[in-house]
């Protein structure tokens, strides 16, 4: 189980307070009420945040060995075994014990894996066409670990239903009900017809291979954790999420780490999303998401590794959010970075609510529409090379917080002019763009405080607009 640290830098700690920054949607989305938005009061970096959560299992290629593979092949709508441990009924094959399968050959029909509950499985894929009409291509319903390797050379294709019931809780395309651990050196398209492509109701990890996903709802989806390791993964979620971790029972769980490979994201929600936390520590990783680039509802920390998103509407969002390494390249319709999640607009939408965005290392390019770096808390940019472009419509700002801004160390650029410190000003008690409640535009009500209209702004996007 393995966790890649990065030291703290220390920031330093002045105090001048921003113009209005805008308050939160919401910490969750619809369906993850019940977690709780809170401030997080210590070290943001990736370090401390993974230890923080609890591990996360993998089946490495050392633990089972391909000499033991029973093999099976798959035919059509049958297959037949040259061992013990699987049992087939019509086109469904079922894998009743622990040991190592090499599948192989065409089946239209299910690979189920029915298993004791401590039993380790491994599933070689060598040459393996499955596609399921009535439900997923592979089904995990009881076992411990299962790994599906990827055999070295092999193309394998899976492939699912076009649709299920509304509340089936199994309906992707590999559906897991254990931890499950990609490997090998092969490639894997995979074809979620009807809602996920891969989902684990545990603990999800690519440690390799060439894997394609092209899903109807999202495209990775470990509810526990999801890990990625390695590999070449080209991740593509029509109506869904690239990577997501959804875990809500328990809050050391529900979290995303990349810590090396190269991903391609496409998604018509957000690229990687978390119920927790979102860590980056390595890997090339390139986004295109119609909402967040990237999103931790608790914590998002980077420590390393190269991160582009070149279409989103906000890049980055989380309660707080921490920057120590990498090189970052944003585009964002709103905000490049914004530290949200607890204030709830209102009344207190100009008041400091705990969040914060801190960047101590890295090289960081922001193309945003409205902030560069926006928090409803505090910013500290005590290291790094932070270069941004945003909106100058009066209101909106390359930095913006709620709290403390403090640009103490690193190198800054705004709208083409260096920016520290000494060029932030707090904003006296007139006028402020913003107000409404949580889903209004920047503008609110349009009204100014203390009474009159406020002129609307003529090369803003549209004002309804996540905060």
């Amino acid at each position: 189980m393995k966790r890649t640290a990065f030291a703290l830098t220390a920031l330093a700690a002045t105090g001048i307070l921003l113009a209005s920054c805008s308050a939160s949607a919401g910490a969750a989305d619809a369906g993850s009420s019940e977690t709780t938005a809170r401030a997080f009061t210590g070290d943001l970096s990736p370090e401390e945040v993974l230890a923080a959560n609890s591990d996360y299992t993998t089946v490495n290629d050392d633990e089972w060995s391909a000499d033991d593979a029973v093999d099976v092949a798959l035919d059509g709508s049958t297959a037949e075994a040259s061992g013990d441990g699987v049992s087939v009924d019509g086109s469904t094959v079922t894998v009743t014990a622990a040991g190592v399968y090499r599948l192989s050959g065409s089946l239209e029909g299910a690979v189920v894996v029915e298993a004791p509950e401590d039993a380790q499985v491994v599933l070689i894929l060598d040459g393996a066409e499955i596609s399921n009409a009535d439900g997923p291509a592979i089904e995990v319903r009881t076992a411990d670990d299962v790994a599906i390797n990827l055999a070295s050379g092999s193309e394998n294709t899976v492939s699912d239903a076009a649709s299920y019931a509304e509340d089936a809780t199994v309906n992707a395309a590999i559906d897991a009900s254990s931890d499950l651990t990609i490997s090998g050196d092969g490639s894997l398209t995979v074809t979620g017809n009807g809602n996920d492509g891969i989902s684990s109701t545990d603990d999800l990890v690519v440690l390799a291979g060439r894997i394609t996903v092209s899903a109807a709802d999202d495209a990775l989806r470990g509810k526990d954790a999801l890990v990625v390791e390695g590999g070449e993964l080209d991740l593509t979620a029509t109506a869904g999420d690239g990577l997501k971790s959804d875990q809500e029972e328990n809050e050391t769980q529900g979290y995303v780490l990349v810590s090396g490979g190269t991903i391609g994201i496409a998604a018509g929600d957000d690229g990687i999303q978390a119920l927790t936390d979102v860590v980056i520590t390595g890997g090339d990783t390139t986004i295109d998401a119609a909402d967040h680039g990237l999103e931790g509802e608790s914590i998002l920390t980077i420590g390393g590794g190269t991160i582009t998103v070149t279409a989103s509407n906000e890049g980055m969002q989380a309660i707080s959010v921490g920057i120590f390494d990498g090189t970052i390249d944003l585009m964002a319709v709103d905000d490049g970075i914004n530290a949200s999640g607890i204030n709830a607009g209102g009344q207190e939408r100009e008041t400091d609510t705990g969040e914060r965005l801190e960047i101590s290392g890295g090289t960081i390019t922001i193309d945003a529409g409205f902030d560069g770096l926006d928090s409803n808390g505090s910013v500290t940019v005590s290291g790094g090379d932070v270069t941004i472009s945003s909106a100058e419509n009066g209101g909106d700002n390359p930095i913006d917080a709620n709290g403390t801004a403090t640009v103490a160390e690193g190198v800054v650029v705004a709208n083409g002019e260096a920016f520290d410190s000494d060029s932030i000003q707090q904003m006296p008690g007139g006028p402020r763009m913003g107000g409404g409640e949580p889903g209004e535009g920047r503008q609110g009500t349009g009204e100014m405080p203390g009474g009159g209209e406020m002129p609307a702004p003529t090369d803003a996007p549209d004002a309804d607009r996540a905060s």
